[in-house]
């Protein structure tokens, strides 16, 4: 059996390996990285532009980042760690693309404002509220509020045109908005990780086993799917970046901080309008409230998109149920994945949130004419025949242990590392790949914790992300430098 040595093995194509890939290249280019993707090519699954929003998450205008109690508080400490990740990510960004590591930013990056639109006088209050607030902070001292319908007929003429004006009705709005085409962005990267003779991509290679030697070092089997052959990369750390793949690999890993962890599937599907009459009338990303019952993803929006260049508009997502854990996975896969230290805490989530089951699967079950009449909440004038269905990506959502040893749902994503820091794993769903760069500082704090002693890593981790080591969310001044460089570098202004 052949033996491949590596010093990092990165599992997955996808935006979070590449990611790591690059920063730890950049960190230290001798080091040997193998990357091994399941499938043909990279970022075919959720990284790829029609399976994710692209919406550069940054808390403008996602209303589920801001939830309201039943006391009528409005917490926004979650957008503010959000919208602060979002920087550093654009942070990178910039360092790549002055670097000419990345192409023009309108390759993979674009300027669409971010809106929150809502209708009924207790949403608009609720926005009001919340905009008094956000607005408040130097994260989101530029946001904008209107209940004016003339104003949000500038803003959105698509969405106000012959909507009853005794509606009341209220938006947000932030200018420099991003949509951005993972997709792109991933290949892009990975194109030039492939210029580096110490870096080395296997296409068409599912990873059968992980298993840590006495060593420390893993042994990681794959088989590469047309020839059968077998291999195994011996590596000394191994990030598992597989998306909703992540969970089954880490199980097989066996190691302790994997017990208690599951996942609960969610598909999506989009209406997507391609017809440039209706596309031209529309350029932001116009967030609503989700319906009662409906899984914080399901928020739904009307975008604009600009994948490969050109432009179309999308509306959703429209959630399913499903029990498989990638789009091009296997009916089974939620039924491997439960295990004997995850059975309770599966349960528990299960039994407590049938309404959000029947819910998945009433979405699954809607007609075209039922997809549209959701959109012209949005867009009154919608026509049936202007709006196509695609599928969008899998999502898998955290199920993990609370304090009483029964199970809960969480919505976002979370880093699972060894003890000794040579594997890590990142689960969950949104705000996903907004904050890729954030999450794969975290990895590198985790687990080369000693590299980052060394005076080298340190220069370079701020040459690469210049607020490093501090707080946007506490500093107002520091934010303001960073962002005006950040948005300059990328054309978002």
């Amino acid at each position: 059996m052949a033996v491949k040595t590596a010093d990092v093995l990165l599992v997955g194509g996808g935006v979070m390996s590449a990611t790591l890939g690059m920063m730890l290249t950049q960190l230290d280019p001798s080091l040997k990285i193998i990357m091994v993707e399941r499938l043909d090519h990279v970022a075919h699954e959720s990284t790829h532009g029609w399976n994710n929003a692209g919406t550069g998450h940054a808390g403008y205008c996602e209303l589920n980042y801001t939830p309201q109690a039943d006391d009528g508080s409005v917490e926004i400490d979650r957008a503010q760690a959000i919208n602060a990740s979002f920087e550093v990510t654009l942070q990178f960004w910039s360092y790549l693309v002055k670097r000419r590591i990345l192409p023009t930013p309108g390759h993979f990056i674009n300027s669409v404002p971010h809106q929150s639109f809502v209708w009924g006088e207790k949403d608009v209050e609720f926005l009001r509220k919340r905009f008094e607030l956000m607005q408040a902070h130097h994260l989101f001292k530029d946001m904008e509020y209107s209940d004016d319908p003339r104003k949000l007929n500038e803003w959105m003429p698509l969405a106000m045109s012959q909507r009853d004006p005794m509606q009341p009705v209220a938006a947000t709005r932030v200018e420099y908005g991003a949509d951005v085409d993972f997709g792109s962005l991933t290949r892009n990267m990975v194109d030039n990780l492939k210029t580096n003779p110490n870096f080395e991509l296997l296409m068409n290679n599912p990873v059968t086993r992980i298993k840590q030697q006495d060593s420390g070092r893993w042994s990681v089997r794959i088989n590469e799917k047309h020839t059968k052959i077998v291999k195994t990369i011996d590596a000394g750390f191994v990030f598992l970046g597989a998306g909703g793949g992540a969970l089954p690999l880490l199980q097989k890993s066996g190691i302790p901080e994997r017990k208690g962890y599951g996942g609960f599937p969610v598909s999506g599907q989009w209406l997507v309008c391609t017809k440039p009459e209706v596309v031209q009338q529309h350029s932001s990303k116009a967030y609503g409230k989700a319906p009662i019952g409906a899984p914080p993803m399901s928020v739904p929006h009307l975008d604009t998109r600009i994948i490969n260049g050109k432009p179309a508009l999308l509306f959703g997502p429209f959630a399913g149920f499903t029990t498989k854990f990638l789009k091009k996975g296997s009916k089974l896969d939620l039924f491997g994945s439960v295990k004997g230290n995850n059975l309770a805490p599966m349960m528990s989530v299960g039994a407590n949130n049938m309404d959000l089951t029947r819910y998945l699967i009433g979405e699954a079950f809607q007609s075209h004419q039922e997809r549209v009449a959701a959109l012209r909440n949005f867009y009154p004038e919608a026509k049936e025949d202007d709006w196509k269905l695609a599928k969008a990506g899998q999502r898998v959502q955290i199920i993990k242990k609370d304090d009483s040893g029964k199970g809960k749902l969480e919505f976002g994503t979370e880093l699972v590392a060894s003890a000794d820091g040579t594997l890590a794993a990142l689960l969950g769903a949104s705000p996903g790949a907004s904050t890729a760069v954030q999450a794969m500082v975290d990895v590198i704090e985790r687990c080369f914790k000693g590299r980052l002693e060394d005076q080298s890593w340190k220069t370079k981790m701020k040459e690469m992300i210049p607020s490093y080591g501090q707080s946007l969310i506490d500093d107002a001044a520091l934010l303001k430098t960073t962002r005006e460089t950040t948005l300059a570098t990328l054309k978002l202004v």
